[in-house]
């Protein structure tokens, strides 16, 4: 018997995306592939202007390439449109990055909700969802604070319980822990493990931290637009 071809909850395929400026080409991805697995962890590290947020951006549904595919649960994404890339973003992605992002006027509780609400569910079924997720991440207490009530590593668990009231394939952060402390972000990235430790959600997260990154199941390393292994020096360039 055969056994079925594993698929991915992210993927990518010979990833090309170039910008234009004042009449040069200035390649930002280079070829790039790469896959998460369901359940898995993967931290992508490099320096900064290696190309890692546009990756993530490109993944996420964000931008477009040049060339190239993105497969999300293995399916293609190429030929979708911008309201079909939208919806499947809300479907089967969540996001959280370096500021938090969240909605100033509403609570920590409508904030996790807005993506539920965006979709057209009721806003008792969204409210209820956000409440539990809220209290998943340790923020029961404060459901009905507002961003500006709360510390900074509790907006980031707010962001984070918004990447994933929808129940994502993957949750993409953008640098999660780089604007706390050392303290606060050390217990940011235990949260992000619990969390796919008991729900099975994958990651794919950018930071700059190799000492957070060593955290993750893998990690793949960005040197100016190419995936590298990040136990061998890349090669000269020609």
């Amino acid at each position: 018997m055969i056994d079925p071809v594993p698929v991915h909850a992210l993927s990518a395929r010979n990833l090309v995306k170039t910008y234009h400026e004042g009449g040069r080409e200035i390649p930002v991805l280079r070829d790039v592939s790469l896959h998460v697995d369901q359940g898995e962890m993967v931290a992508i590290v490099g320096a900064s202007g290696s190309g890692k947020s546009t990756l993530l951006h490109t993944l996420g549904l964000l931008d477009r390439p040049n060339s190239g595919s993105v497969l999300i649960n293995g399916e293609p994404v190429d030929g979708l449109s911008e309201t079909q890339r939208s919806r499947l973003r809300n479907r089967s992605l969540g996001f959280v990055y370096q500021f938090h992002h969240l909605l100033a006027e509403f609570s920590a509780l409508d904030n996790v909700a807005m993506p539920l609400i965006v979709r057209r569910e009721s806003r008792k079924a969204a409210r209820e969802q956000a409440q539990a997720v809220l209290e998943q991440v340790g923020l029961a207490e404060r459901i009905d604070h507002y961003p500006g009530q709360l510390s900074g590593g509790e907006r980031q668990r707010v962001a984070l319980a918004r990447a994933l009231v929808t129940r994502p394939s993957c949750v993409l952060a953008d640098e999660p822990t780089g604007n706390l402390d050392r303290y606060t972000a050390e217990s940011m990235f235990e949260l992000l493990r619990r969390v796919n430790r008991e729900f099975g959600t994958a990651f794919a997260i950018v930071t700059h931290d190799p000492a957070l990154a060593a955290l993750a199941h893998r990690q793949l390393a960005m040197e100016k637009g190419r995936l590298v292994d990040p136990e061998t020096p890349p090669l000269p360039q020609a």
